[in-house]
């Protein structure tokens, strides 16, 4: 009999897993497929190292701006793909080695009681249950999956070649990560939008700023379009990435009577199922269908379970979009705030006038801060520009902290330093 027993061995499932040894539960972890979830394996990191490589390539080919000469610049996306899946391996052994002490099966699971599951041909009894089965990509009707044509972001991560020329349907985080990807790598892309901008919700000027970059660059971007206006035989590829889906199938839910809403599996504020003793966390729950949130919610869940007893009530959540240049963003924007009637102002700086923006020869982009009008609190802010994803942590610290533009000037930052910017946005 254990204490908890997990289904799901993706951000959420696992950091829960830990979190609820450590609290001192008998834990049993379930998950069908390799542990790390779509993040680890379909995700956040072989993205991020597609991209990397991908950048490191743009760089060299320009080389010559810091005086260094290299003729001829290429790449292997074998070896590319390569060092990604290497990477992949690396990370999952490093996870494996850290479950000691808590039993992980490799195995579909349905929840067939209140307390009892049914994996690997087995019963496993627990007091408590978590549901972390993540999500996976939606399928449009009008493009149905098909692995010699029509993709999603899953097949786009292990194509052995690159295509030619790719259309991307989907303007989000997703899309526009792909077509920084392969536009670096010289793919012929389109990417295709039905909302006015890419990267719909995001600040209006960091939405207008990507396309303007995108176009550049030789991006065909298509805003405000329907998917009839599209002939997808003029392009080698067809990459779909129009949003994803919580994975809720053959769990058994329906028969046990969870509740499901609009975006997935229904919990209250402490992450707890319509019942009792059942709780679901990460994308499982269609809230925020981020990693660093399923970790959240993941380990809030378990702290629950173990008895310590607080709310996921955080929406703090930093949001990054690893295309080049970087995007990433906290709190509320400037439109948000205006819909909500919250009075606000901004504070801005561009890169232009970053020295060390300068040194590293990326200066295009800014940072915008806002603020209370008359409380001067800092509220949101947003970054597209030279390593946007690591800068907005101290912007989500400011808005955690509920820090003013006060404190803020007060903080020294390291000069030349790309975190200065922050400082000379308030100042």
């Amino acid at each position: 009999m254990y204490d908890l027993a997990v289904i799901g061995a993706g951000w959420a499932g696992f950091n829960a897993a830990l979190k609820a040894k450590e609290s001192g539960l008998k834990v049993c972890l379930i998950e069908s497929g390799p542990i790390g979830g779509t993040c680890l394996n379909r995700g956040c990191i072989p993205t991020k190292s597609l991209i990397a490589s991908a950048k490191t390539y743009s760089l060299v080919k320009k080389s010559s701006v810091f005086g260094v000469e290299s003729d001829n610049p290429r790449f292997d996306f074998a070896r590319i793909r390569q060092r990604t899946d290497s990477i992949i391996r690396t990370l999952s052994q490093g996870m494996q080695s850290r479950l000691g002490g808590v039993d992980f099966v490799n195995s579909a699971a349905q929840i067939i009681s209140q307390n009892e599951i049914r994996a690997a041909g087995q019963t496993i009894s627990s007091g408590t249950i978590l549901i972390a089965t993540g999500s996976r990509p939606v399928e449009l009707p009008q493009f149905k999956f098909d692995p010699g044509k029509v993709l999603s972001s899953d097949e786009m991560l292990v194509l052995s070649s690159l295509p030619s020329s790719l259309l991307i349907v989907g303007g989000g985080v997703i899309g526009c990560e792909f077509a920084s990807l392969f536009s670096l790598l010289g793919v012929k892309v389109a990417i295709l939008e039905k909302m006015p901008v890419l990267l719909p919700g995001e600040d209006n000027e960091i939405s207008r700023k990507i396309e303007v970059i995108f176009k550049k660059r030789g991006i065909d971007v298509f805003t405000g379009a329907e998917l009839s206006g599209v002939n997808p035989d003029t392009y080698d590829k067809v990459l779909v990435c129009t949003g994803r889906q919580p994975n809720v199938e053959g769990l058994g839910l329906e028969k046990l009577g969870i509740k499901l809403d609009k975006k997935g599996i229904a919990v209250d504020d402490f992450l707890m199922t319509s019942i009792p003793g059942i709780y679901a966390a990460g994308d499982s729950t269609g809230r925020i269908m981020l990693a660093h949130y399923a970790a959240y919610q993941g380990l809030t869940a378990a702290e629950n379970i173990s008895g310590n007893r607080r709310k996921a009530d955080n929406l703090t959540v930093p949001a990054c979009v690893f295309c080049d240049p970087e995007i990433a963003s906290v709190g509320l924007n400037e439109e948000t705030a205006v819909s909500r009637g919250i009075a606000v102002k901004t504070r801005k700086f561009d890169f232009r006038a970053s020295a060390m923006g300068r040194i590293i020869d990326e200066t295009e982009g800014f940072i915008k801060i806002v603020v209370g009008k008359d409380s001067e609190e800092v509220v949101g802010g947003c970054i597209i520009g030279p390593k946007a994803t690591e800068l907005i942590s101290v912007l989500t610290m400011a808005v955690s902290l509920r820090l003013k533009l006060s404190d803020m000037r007060r903080i020294i930052f390291a000069h030349p330093t790309l975190s200065e910017s922050l400082h000379d946005a308030v100042k």
